[in-house]
């Protein structure tokens, strides 16, 4: 299950906030590790490490990195101050937070009856590539708006591992960050997503969240078998807590897979199957027989859901003006433009629902 390796730091490559990225010599020569300092402490040229390799060995694409386990002759000082949630629970890694919602938070009070998100939009969508075009469309409409981004547990556990989130939040533009579930290491952590966007109201004082799973999606190619599932569950818990869902729609031109060509069925299940309360569901207003073909299969979520047709004219400019790169499953802005337009349009129908 866990391919172990023990390397020396030859040399850090670059970091950003919560991560280290470096080259590490095994025995089968250089890679590329990633460490989290606030879990092992902050590995120097020289060091002696522990490895877990999978996910290197495997391949992988968004997690292509040996993770360093440990610094085993330099261990970091036990922690110090509150906090009694544990993430990454029963694992080897498991770590304690503070979570706003219990009871040594300051935000407790405030969060142990707080049952309404005050009608305040919930954009959520499946990929952790849609946050920075999300935000690309609701900026370009309505600048100045307080944004909270609530990370769910479907992929990365620690946030430290998205440079996006770590950018847009020194560029201002995330107000903060929640993770929730298993996921961690946000601005304020949260038991579960109902916790996680009361805070984003509460704590944050957003004018709206975004939601979706961290980096490194899962899917088997089955109908059922995928991380995004949970988009249809946080539509359920914006719903029940009274917030405006905004479903934004998985679109790809640049993927030809039969399964995600338009509208993915990953929004089509968790949407169409998953979610029970009604959302609106932005419907990007692309040209052609494409367009056509997004229109029809986001027609199969209308007996539920509001669909609203968006215009996507001057998103595309809206979008090269990102602060962080735009990429989605390998591909940039201009081999999917689709995909990144219909993130967009959910950002600017989004900003026309603000008060």
């Amino acid at each position: 299950m866990i391919r172990w390796r023990k390397g020396e730091v030859v040399r850090i490559r670059r970091e950003w906030p919560g991560a280290v990225e470096l080259d590490v010599a095994v025995p089968e020569g250089e890679c590329r590790a990633l460490a989290y300092p606030r879990l092992v402490g902050r590995p120097e040229p020289g060091d002696e490490v522990l490895l877990n390799t999978t996910a290197l060995a495997m391949g992988l694409g968004t997690g292509g990195y040996a993770m360093v386990v440990a610094v085993p002759n330099r261990l970091p000082q036990d922690p110090d101050g509150p906090g009694h949630l544990v993430k990454a629970r029963y694992t080897p890694l498991q770590a304690t937070v503070l979570g706003a919602d219990e009871q040594e938070s300051p935000h407790h009070d405030r969060l142990r009856e707080a049952d309404s998100l005050d009608g305040m939009p919930v954009v959520v969508a499946d990929l952790h590539s849609a946050l920075a075009p999300i935000l690309c469309g609701l900026y370009a409409a309505a600048p100045g708006t307080r944004v909270a981004y609530v990370m769910q547990d479907g992929g990365a556990l620690p946030v430290w591992f998205s440079m996006a989130a770590a950018r847009l939040r020194e560029e201002g533009w995330l107000a903060g960050v929640v993770t929730v579930g298993q996921a961690f290491g946000g601005d304020v952590e949260a038991v579960t997503v109902h916790t996680g966007l009361l805070a984003a109201r509460h704590v944050l004082e957003a004018d709206v969240a975004i939601v979706t799973q961290g980096p490194g999606n899962l899917g088997t190619g089955t109908k059922w078998g995928f991380s995004g599932v949970s988009a249809g569950e946080a539509v359920n818990a914006a719903g029940v807590l009274r917030g405006r869902p905004v479903a934004a729609l998985r679109v790809s031109e640049g993927d030809r897979r039969e399964r995600h060509y338009g509208v993915s069925h990953h929004s089509l299940t968790a949407y169409g199957r998953v979610a029970l309360i009604p959302a609106d569901v932005p419907v990007p207003d692309l040209s052609g027989e494409f367009g056509e073909r997004v229109r029809d299969q986001a027609e199969l979520l209308a007996v539920r859901h509001r669909l609203v047709a968006v215009p996507v004219d001057g998103l595309h400019e809206a979008l090269r003006g990102s602060p962080v790169k735009l990429s989605t499953m390998g591909r940039g802005l201009e081999e999917d433009l689709a995909y990144f337009l219909a993130s967009a349009a959910a950002g600017r129908l989004t900003a026309s629902l603000l008060p």
